[in-house]
């Protein structure tokens, strides 16, 4: 009788180390054709791969192509040999792998089917995508990707700009004081807000250093007022207002008066450019009394 034909595997072949498996159909559509090797672990394309040499059609006709006459007793003393002359039929067992285009060595051959008895699900087990394949096919978003930061990093280059304008106009006077040398360019800004950039007002900073009234010998009801005013920032401000308020005995109030920097500044002091920084002013006012009889006074600062 015929041999029976089996469904017979594809042969493929390693392209990094030349080892060849079998491999199913099967395995072939689970992950489109992608395996590992189960000697060098590299991923490859088995449908790329495979043999173009297909197994002996001889495999699928029946083993014997004449009838062997039915022994007799006149042969039966000449069977051992030609059941050693069938022999030679049996080679249609070889294995797969031997039939490939490029036959290997014996010991190649051994190996490669101690390789697939000891590791037949490594071999032809279908596997995910190797690293490579991972960025070969995340390649494209990854791009996309960039092509969609580049909006945020406009939008938030513009935000930060904004922040910064807002800063140097709410700061704008702090920013000329610290740094005189960036004021143009804050002047320059303000000029296109129409604001200004006025002197600091911090009066915590100025303090009177010392103050007298003394009576003017030439004028019976005129007194003169000497103060020192001392700025003590690192940086200019503007003149601060004088209050000067006059007290009787009883040290009630009998009279007040204020007094801008116009009013007590030399000529050459320059309203403008305002206290020195870690400066010392010196004020000097002639008051005329009449009527007040004044005998104590108090002297503040202030900013309107």
């Amino acid at each position: 009788m015929p041999v029976r034909s089996e469904t017979m595997s594809a042969i493929t072949q390693c392209p990094e180390c030349g080892t060849c498996f079998k491999v199913s159909q099967e395995q072939l559509e689970v992950r489109h054709g992608l395996v590992r090797c189960g000697r060098c672990q590299a991923v490859f394309n088995a449908t790329a791969h495979l043999h173009d040499d297909q197994p002996s059609p001889q495999l699928d006709l029946p083993i014997m192509h004449e009838e062997v006459p039915t022994p007799s007793a006149s042969t039966s003393d000449s069977a051992p040999e030609k059941h050693e002359e069938q022999v030679p039929v049996g080679e249609a067992t070889i294995p797969f792998a031997a039939l490939t285009a490029e036959p290997q060595p014996p010991a190649e051959m051994a190996a490669i089917e101690q390789e697939e008895a000891a590791k037949p699900a490594t071999l032809a087990q279908p596997i995910t995508l190797a690293e490579g394949a991972l960025e070969h096919h995340l390649a494209v978003p990854k791009k996309k990707k960039r092509k969609r930061r580049w909006p945020w990093f406009v939008g938030c280059l513009l935000l930060l700009i904004l922040m910064l304008t807002q800063a140097a106009y709410f700061f704008r006077i702090e920013l000329a004081a610290r740094l005189p040398g960036f004021k143009p360019a804050l002047m320059s800004y303000c000029a296109l807000l129409k604001c200004s950039i006025p002197l600091p007002h911090k009066i915590d900073l100025i303090s009177i250093e010392s103050s007298e009234l003394e009576a003017d010998p030439a004028h019976a009801n005129v007194i003169t007022l000497n103060a020192i005013l001392r700025n003590h920032a690192p940086y200019a401000q503007a003149y601060p207002d004088l209050e000067l308020t006059f007290t009787d005995t009883q040290d009630n109030l009998v009279g007040r008066r204020t007094f801008k920097p116009g009013n007590y500044l030399k000529p050459y002091d320059n309203e403008n450019q305002g206290m020195p920084p870690n400066r010392e002013v010196s004020v000097k006012l002639h008051l005329d009394t009449t009527d007040l009889k004044p005998t104590g006074y108090r002297l503040f600062l202030y900013y309107p």
